[in-house]
């Protein structure tokens, strides 16, 4: 039996969205009982003995990752959705996308003052999605102990972009090019 790691279950799908593209889809991980497990553990193993209160969430497989994240750690979860998903009062951040702008936002009594927060995401990219998060999460007051991908695309910036703001970045398995 030979044992894999987490880039194995990863499918690229070339052309997608668009020619050129190599899209890193991670919806084989997720399919894979032994393959999430491992993407699950392989996430908390650099925060280990470390607490946090709750587990944030970018949309959508953020979603999914996060909330196993969260319920493997007791900790609750908290969803960061694309504007005009969440019912109740929230609190947005506008970010730019390679072609215009997109919003995020939580809701404004989803995290309070003095919270320690894990942000996690299926892939780091240009990082502007990581950046609107890690801003709506010190917004309320909480306080990023580190940002946990399962794909870090290093060619793209992301990292280097969360770093600078003083982020801790961990990714399971890089893919070089777009």
């Amino acid at each position: 039996m030979t044992h894999k790691s987490v880039r194995d279950y990863i499918r690229t799908i070339v052309d997608f969205p668009h020619e050129g593209i190599l899209f890193r889809d991670v919806t084989t991980l997720f399919a894979d009982p032994r393959g999430f497990r491992i993407a699950i553990d392989q996430l908390l193993a650099p925060y280990a003995g470390m607490r946090f209160d709750k587990v944030a969430g970018l949309e959508a497989r953020g979603f999914i990752l996060g909330g196993a994240v969260a319920h493997q750690t007791s900790t609750g979860f908290v969803p960061i959705r694309k504007k005009g998903k969440l019912p109740g009062r929230t609190i947005s951040v506008s970010y730019q996308l390679e072609y215009g702008e997109a919003v995020v936002e939580v809701h404004d009594d989803a995290i309070q003052a003095g919270e320690k927060v894990l942000l996690v995401d299926d892939l780091l990219a240009t990082g502007g999605t990581a950046e609107a998060g890690i801003k709506l999460i010190e917004q309320l007051g909480g306080q990023v102990v580190g940002c946990a991908f399962v794909v870090d695309l290093p060619d793209l910036g992301g990292r280097k972009r969360l770093e600078a703001m003083g982020m801790e970045v961990h990714a399971l398995c890089a893919f070089e090019g777009l």
